[in-house]
């Protein structure tokens, strides 16, 4: 519980962190969108990693902005 508990932190503030660094409301709303969907993928597919939450939270919160465009 506590590993997930961390997990969805480092989920809320990754994708916390890369929102702030832009204006468009579209792209924000992609981009937590990518990170939500990116961060249970990667805890998903690691088996509950920590690592791997977040590496899946970035690179969807990446992909979700870049889609958003």
């Amino acid at each position: 519980m506590k590993k997930l508990l961390l997990s969805l932190c480092a989920v809320l503030f990754a994708t916390m962190l890369l929102a702030a660094c832009t204006t468009s409301q579209r792209k924000d709303a992609g981009m937590v969108a990518g990170g939500v969907v990116g961060g249970v993928a990667g805890h998903a597919i690691t088996g509950g990693s920590t690592a791997g939450t977040i590496i899946g939270s970035v690179g969807g919160a990446y992909v979700g902005r870049q889609l958003a465009d």
